[in-house]
């Protein structure tokens, strides 16, 4: 499947499409020193959310798509080193939501789980704000 949407994110901070199908992806990040928050390695959560948020996008994979509102659980912390997965599906369709639920691994253990609801705009978004 061709990849469709968020194209420029960097990977080394926002990971790397492993895998892509109609509804579902999977995105991989090794977590960087760039992303420590102390001098123990712990990383900082919103790389892990960043992670979560462009597997939901692809999940979702139209070039307009638009995170609206997530609800997450951290559940495990992270740190430099670690090698993440973000596997997520689409759940369901509320009218014009997008509904999807992303769980981010490392190994077997789940560290952060959350619902995406995601919008697709019929133009791009910043089509839309006023010059």
């Amino acid at each position: 499947m061709e990849r469709l949407t968020h194209l420029a994110l960097d990977p080394t901070l926002s990971g790397r499409p492993v895998e892509l199908a109609a509804g579902r992806a999977v995105v991989e990040l090794d977590a960087g020193p760039r992303m420590a928050a102390d001098d123990r390695g712990l990383v900082h959560g919103g790389f892990v959310f960043s992670l979560a948020d462009h597997a939901a996008m692809l999940a979702i994979n139209h070039p307009n798509v638009v995170l609206g509102s997530a609800s997450v659980r951290f559940l495990r912390p992270v740190v430099v080193g670690d090698r993440l997965h973000a596997s997520a599906r689409r759940r369901r369709q509320e009218g014009k939501k997008e509904i999807v639920e992303v769980e981010v691994k490392r190994g077997d253990e789940v560290v952060m789980s959350g619902e995406f609801t995601c919008f697709i705009p019929p133009r791009h978004v910043l089509d839309r704000r006023p010059t």
